[in-house]
């Protein structure tokens, strides 16, 4: 058995702990070869250098609720002195896989691979019906656009019947049957500069169409010919993260053939860009040129000068974890915006910090998530704006809600719908 202790997350993880248990086969359905690899476990040295940057070690102040922790805990169970039970689920499923451990390692430890791992090792203890939901929500319906559409016609109606958190988070307005245009050309006379292709995404599509609706007229009016093929699905991020590699690697596949031969494949979703860099690494060949949409307007510049004054200039943003950490994007999106006439950007308060939303992690940890959401919120309410910007849709889902709760009457946008209305190309 597992030493216990009386701490919320249950078994602390001091330097040189281990735990012990069973053989690892003695868990039924565990595929040793999709546990962390012993090359990546060996990057950490456990110099703590990450636990102040974690969201779950700032708030509880427990070992095993900082990557340190769970790479301990990861690397017992692959020397064999521990199993994968109930507790080590608990330390993986309380991660935001949000990379800030990343940002800050001297070693460059892969975290956010390993835990993808890690939750692959967890996937056979999961309920039977917590297994049935994952398969027909990650494996099934986000795999297929049909079947998406269909989800997001019925949202509305089974709005009434969801759990609280979700009813909060979920979008008021989407699109079931809106399709974006397979080829848009320069607008009107404009140079064309080359072509690109854009991956229109799961929930960015369905739930923040317009989004991609501006990302298109943007790039058409700085001289880009946009691409959008059919073929492509989900990028897999949320399958990854969530201990279905399997799906994930499918997905890969699909989407590098679909994607084959294109120059530049434009992402504005922090979360799929960032997945989406590592296809190399979850199928051989896999890789794509992916750039982030606003990093990318940055690096070649915008031909058309934005030539309208937003209705309110100051502008709060908010960095996405997985284009600040993952990407290395900071200064592009605010470099771009800074164009806008009489545009202010206003920083957050700790602005560096997770926002809670992480995929499903608001849905799966309403607790923890909820407490980083509210930080988030007083944050942008602070500092009296009337619209912030992020550049993913888990966030914006994230920063409204918790607005919401709120009762602060602040609009939440991607960067790219600012710069299309300081276009005037923007519908009304």
């Amino acid at each position: 058995m597992i030493d216990r202790d009386d701490s919320p997350l249950g078994t602390e993880l001091p330097d040189g702990a281990r735990f012990i248990g069973p053989e690892p086969g003695a868990i039924p359905g565990w595929s040793l070869g999709d546990a962390p690899t012993d090359a990546d476990l060996s990057t950490c040295v456990a110099c703590g250098l990450c636990l102040p940057h974690c969201p779950t070690y700032r708030l509880t102040g427990e070992e095993s609720a900082s990557p340190r922790g769970r790479i301990a805990a990861m690397r017992s169970v692959a020397e064999g002195t521990a199993t994968v039970d109930d507790t080590f689920a608990r330390f993986m499923d309380l991660c935001l896989v949000c990379r800030a451990c990343e940002d800050v390692c001297p070693s460059h430890v892969p975290f956010g691979r390993m835990m993808e791992h890690a939750r692959v090792q967890v996937e056979p203890l999961r309920t039977r019906r917590a297994r049935v939901v994952r398969w027909l929500g990650l494996d099934v319906t986000l795999a297929h656009p049909v079947l998406l559409r269909a989800a997001t016609f019925l949202l509305p109606v089974a709005r009434p019947f969801l759990p609280r958190r979700m009813r909060t988070l979920a979008p008021r307005h989407t699109s079931p049957f809106a399709r974006l245009p397979r080829l848009t050309e320069p607008a009107g006379g404009t140079e064309v500069r080359g072509t690109v292709a854009v991956l229109s995404g799961c929930v960015q599509d369905r739930w923040f169409h317009r989004v991609n609706r501006a990302t298109i007229r943007v790039l058409a009016l700085n001289g880009w010919r946009v691409v959008v093929p059919r073929e492509q699905r989900c990028c897999g991020a949320l399958a990854a993260h969530n201990g279905r590699l399997r799906s994930a690697r499918r997905l890969a596949r699909r989407n590098a053939s679909a994607f084959a031969g294109v120059d530049h494949v434009i992402v504005n979703s922090a979360g799929c860009g960032a997945h989406m860099y590592a296809y190399d690494d979850l199928v051989d060949g896999a890789a794509l040129p992916v750039l982030d949409l606003m990093a990318f307007l940055a690096d070649v510049g915008l031909t058309e000068a934005p030539r309208l004054p937003l209705a309110d200039g100051r502008i709060a943003y908010h960095d996405a974890c997985h284009a600040l950490r993952a990407q290395g994007i900071r200064h592009q999106p605010r470099d771009v915006l800074r164009q806008i006439p009489d545009v202010e950007i206003v920083e957050l308060a700790n602005g560096d910090r997770c926002c809670g939303a992480a995929g499903l992690y608001n849905v799966l940890e309403p607790e923890m998530s909820g407490r980083l959401m509210h930080e988030k919120a007083d944050a942008v309410r602070d500092t009296g704006v009337r619209v912030v910007a992020t550049a993913n849709p888990g966030c914006m889902m994230q920063l409204a809600a918790g607005l919401r709760e709120l009762g602060a009457d602040i609009e939440v946008v991607h960067p790219v719908e600012l710069l299309d209305r300081a276009y005037g190309s923007a519908p009304r």
